[in-house]
């Protein structure tokens, strides 16, 4: 950017501004410490003049903005103590199936592609039994309350508001089918119901919604959420740790498209790969 293109910006930046911070060019003089005459200057568009360091500092902390962004050194408006602030957040995730939080995230991504690690098996795949056995131990919530979320959400990827890309680790589907760890005591009629049910929406959705399946044994993933270029969300179990800074979010987009590259099972063999496994498994 030439210094006439960057002081054209600047001029027009620090208008907007004082105009949303509503200062006068004599109240923004006396915050920064300089003459009335010399906020004229910058304002006009006689000459290409760029403010020096002293005074590009002060307008930005009078105006409340980025020095950065006054001079078009950034897109984001924002102080940098702000920015930093708003890159990483820690949020509670309540003990319930479906939490109105990232179902938040969901809405707010609209249109972006949603890539998601689940912890186990998706909460918006499962049938109203594994709903409703799984909220047994769960506090705070009723199992129609986590039905109608999760319900909620499958009808959200229907009405084609996001493409859904889900990465599920081979063994928790396998680990499913046996009734073996979390699943050990799940009737055998409730599992081979859900794995007919995830075959249909499958079928149903693609490709709108796409799962692969890797072997962790190759490539390892904590549970992550990345929608579109706003934001990823890390799980961590009592907490969600979402980011919002563009480096991060690009880092575990890249993350999850190595799950994808790498899969053992494609999303287009999901179905013959969930039918011999229920036929494994005695379903």
């Amino acid at each position: 950017m030439d210094k006439r293109t960057r002081s054209s910006l600047f001029r027009q930046r620090l208008a907007t501004a004082m105009e949303q911070r509503g200062l006068t060019q004599a109240a923004l003089a006396r915050a920064v410490g300089v003459d009335r005459s010399t906020v004229s200057q910058l304002l006009s568009g006689d000459l290409p003049r760029l403010p020096n360091v002293h005074v590009a500092a002060g307008a930005a902390e009078a105006l409340g903005v980025s020095a950065d962004w006054l001079l078009g050194l950034s897109d984001r408006q924002e102080p940098a103590a702000e920015l930093v602030a708003a890159a990483m957040t820690m949020t509670e995730a309540p003990r319930s199936l479906v939490d109105e939080t990232i179902f938040g995230w969901h809405r707010e991504a609209a249109g972006y592609k949603i890539r998601i690690v689940p912890a186990h098996l998706p909460d918006m795949l499962k049938t109203r039994d594994l709903l409703q056995w799984e909220s047994e131990p769960v506090h705070g919530r009723t199992a129609e309350q986590a039905i109608g979320a999760s319900e909620d959400r499958l009808a959200w990827m229907r009405g084609g508001h996001s493409d859904y890309e889900i990465a599920l680790p081979l063994h928790e589907l396998a680990t499913f089918a046996h009734g073996q760890g979390l699943y050990r005591d799940l009737p055998r009629d409730m599992r081979r119901e859900q794995i007919a049910h995830m075959i249909v929406l499958h079928e149903q959705l693609y490709p709108t919604l796409r799962v692969h399946l890797f072997d962790a044994r190759r490539l390892y993933s904590a549970p992550i959420t990345v929608f579109g270029p706003l934001l990823a969300v890390l799980y961590l179990g009592r907490n969600y740790l979402a980011f919002r800074d563009r480096g991060r979010v690009e880092t575990l987009t890249r993350h999850f498209d190595a799950l994808v590259r790498e899969a053992a099972v494609p999303s287009r063999d999901l179905p013959a790969h969930l039918s011999a496994l229920a036929a494994e498994a005695g379903l």
